[in-house]
Order: structure tokens, then sequence, then C-alpha cells
């Protein structure tokens, strides 16, 4: 079975020959080897590049063991350029490589090389790792599979479709088992196994306790308005935990630095500024999400958002969460001043979009209640509801987009519908 991601395999090629190292990001198990060592050279054939000017290696191989030290595998590639037709280097897991910032480099200074590596350990899921190719290096992030590319390997409709990946996610070697109780035993694996040992080596955590129960927390208020003091509260006041809010902070850090969760930050729409804090969380992979939490509290609205938050962030725009200042009066006349929200808005260079996730509209009143907000609004950018189902996009009145999830995520122009 071929998952399609044609939309990071294009953004590879379009990369080729551009002088710099291609690191591609992403947390484990999303895709990146696949990409690189399936996908890319399949192109690389195709394009009629020979297989000996193809140099792959994969590091966490037996049989690549030796090439582990650089003072073996430089020789080893020096001596396969046998000419002045471009040479294609890919190094799959390259943190296992001894120096291997300075063994990238140096095949940099060879002027028919090109480059192109993944890593996983924690020094790779990071968001800094370009600076140690000293300005030399291109990143690529991957992400979990989107709700589109889910379905190009999912043999049923998109209904169906749907409750699977809300309950399971995106992850490639998850999506690809074939019953519900293989998927959740790889997940819980994968988030306490991999992820968690990742962060908690990388930065020498010593209350590993501490930092898990975090991530519960986070896990059960996906998408709600936080910060580190409150959590800090939460840890006193319900866990009986007495942790400094610097710790929350650098925790918080840790998983947003690690891809495991993606912060989203307030913007006054109007005030046209930001408001550093109370911020939002959401999950990378809404099925990581969920086995953190046992299957339990699956909110489908609350999920709902962290996929559409998810798909966003994916289409490479920047997102955070909008906030519009209202003035008004209360029942006894008195002056007030509301705070209305958007659920993310959405930046591309000259491009803006408002939109609302909303699950269901049942009646006008709950219309009136979504649009609130956007018709608030005093520019002109385009401003979307996304609901769980609908017949057709359709426009209000007032010209705010109503567009279903399906169709919001199965068609990659939806925005501009």
């Amino acid at each position: 079975m071929e998952i399609k991601r044609d939309y990071y395999l294009n953004k590879l090629i379009a990369k080729k020959h551009n002088g710099l190292i291609k690191v591609i990001t992403g947390m484990r198990r999303c895709g990146k080897s696949y990409l690189l060592f399936t996908l890319f050279k399949q192109h690389l054939r195709s394009c009629n590049v020979a297989g000996d000017h193809i140099i792959e290696i994969a590091f966490d191989s037996f049989e690549s063991k030796k090439f582990r030290d650089p003072e073996v595998l430089y020789p080893h590639i020096k001596e396969q350029i046998a000419d002045d037709q471009m040479y294609y280097i890919l190094l799959d897991e390259v943190q296992l490589l001894g120096e291997f910032e300075s063994v990238l480099n140096g095949l940099m200074r060879i002027s028919n090389v090109d480059v192109y590596v993944t890593g996983s350990n924690a020094k790779f899921l990071s968001k800094d790792i370009i600076t140690e190719f000293r300005g030399r290096g291109d990143e690529l992030h991957i992400n979990p599979l989107s709700f589109a590319e889910f379905m190009s390997a999912y043999e049923g409709n998109k209904y169906d479709g749907w409750k699977e990946y809300v309950l399971y996610g995106g992850l490639p070697p998850v999506v690809l088992l074939s019953t519900p109780e293989q998927k959740i035993e790889l997940l819980k694996r994968l988030f306490d196994e991999t992820y968690v040992n990742d962060i908690v080596g990388r930065h020498r955590i010593r209350n590993k306790d501490e930092f898990e129960e975090l991530i519960n927390i986070l896990s059960s208020g996906i998408g709600s308005l936080t910060n580190p003091k409150k959590l800090a509260d939460t840890f006193k006041t319900k866990k009986n935990i007495k942790i400094s809010v610097n710790t929350v902070k650098s925790y918080l850090d840790y998983l947003c630095d690690s891809f495991i969760v993606s912060r989203a930050t307030r913007y006054d729409i109007k005030g046209r500024k930001y408001i550093d804090t109370p911020q939002k969380y959401y999950f990378s992979d809404v099925g990581l999400r969920n086995a953190r939490i046992n299957f339990r509290q699956i909110e489908e609205n609350h999920t709902m958002e962290n996929i559409l938050f998810n798909e966003l962030i994916a289409r490479d725009f920047n997102v955070d969460v909008g906030l519009v200042c209202v003035s008004g009066k209360d029942g006894e006349g008195k002056a007030v001043r509301k705070q209305l929200e958007v659920d993310f808005v959405c930046n591309k260079g000259s491009k803006r979009y408002y939109v609302q996730s909303a699950f269901a509209i049942p009646d006008e009143a709950k219309m009136q209640q979504e649009s609130n907000s956007l018709l608030r609004i005093d520019d002109t950018f385009k401003k979307i509801i996304v609901v769980k189902d609908t017949p057709a996009p359709w426009y209000t009145d007032d010209g705010i987009l109503v567009i279903s999830v399906y169709d919001f995520l199965l068609n990659a122009d939806s925005l501009d519908m």
C-alpha cells in the first residue's frame, strides 16, 4: 500500500541543486525515511539518474554500522564519485554518524554533490537543527499524514475514514496496521518509549513523573487557553504537586521544540498586536493525544479543532488564535468590554484567512454565535466556518463561507472556494 506524500515530495524536488544540505525534520515515525529513500529515490530514477550516482546509507542498519565512523564514511563516499555528473547522497538517521556536522559540511564543498539527510534522535527533533550546519542547511519539515493523505491509502468512504482518523491519527506505521488493538498498542508504545524518553534524555529531566503529568493535563485540555502559571496551579490543586512556573514553561518548550505539540499565540485582530498569554496547545497527531488519555475524553468537536489547526500548519500558514475586543452594555446598562474569539487567524505572505471550527450549527442561534466574532472584524479578508458536515459549501448573506470538514480537508484549495 502506497501513501501519497506528493506535497512534501514536490517541496523536496524544488530544493534540488540549491547548494544546501537538505535536512528533513519531523517527529519520529512521521515518514521522513519513506519520503527520502522511497519517494524521492523513485523521482531521481524517473529523471534517469543512474543507480551508481545515488549513494544511500541508513546508519541504523547493521550493514552500515561501520560507516558511523567518519574516517570510514568520508573516503567511501569520495571513492564513489567517479565523474563530473551530479551525485545524490541520501543519509538516514545521520545523528548516528560521528562528527556528522563536519562530515556534511565537508561534502558540501564537493561541487557535484547534492546532500539529503534525516535524523530521529532528540537533537534532530529540535527546531534549531539548521544551526548545526552553520547556515548551509535547508529544512523541510514533514508532519504526520493529513486527512487527505490518510484517505489516499484508506479503503473506505470519507465518513468511515474520518471516524478512524479522529481516533488513531495519521502516523504512517499506525495507519498501516489492520486492527484497533494493534494501533492502540503502537501509539502507546511510541509515546511512552520513544517521544517521552527522547525529551527526558536530551534535557536530562530529573522528575519524569512531573513531565508526564504535564503531558496528561495538556492531553485532557487540547484547544483550551492556558499558561505556565495556570498549569502550575492545576498541579497544586488537582494533583497536590508543587511545581515552579519556570519548570512548567521549560517542559512546554521541550514539547514544542520536539514537535509533539504546537503552540498557538493569541492575536488581537483590531489592535494588531500579539498577546503572550494565555495560549493554546495542540497535538501534532491526535492519535498520540488519544493514546495518552487511554482513548477517553475524545470530544469530537475539540479533536476536529486540533485537526484543522494541524491542516493549516501543514499548508504552511502561520496560525494564531484570534481575539476581537468589542464594547457593549450589560443587563444593567453599564459599559462592558468583551473578548470574542476567532479560532484561527491564518497568514501566509499577503494572504490572510479567518477560520472558525464550529462542528455543528443546528439552528440560526448557533450560526449567530459562531459568526459573531467574524462579523466584528473590520477588514476584507476571507472568513470561513468549518462544520462537521453540510451538503455543499455555501455563503451566508454576510459573505462567510460555510464548508464541511470533509470538503475543507480533502480539497487543497478549499480556502479559496
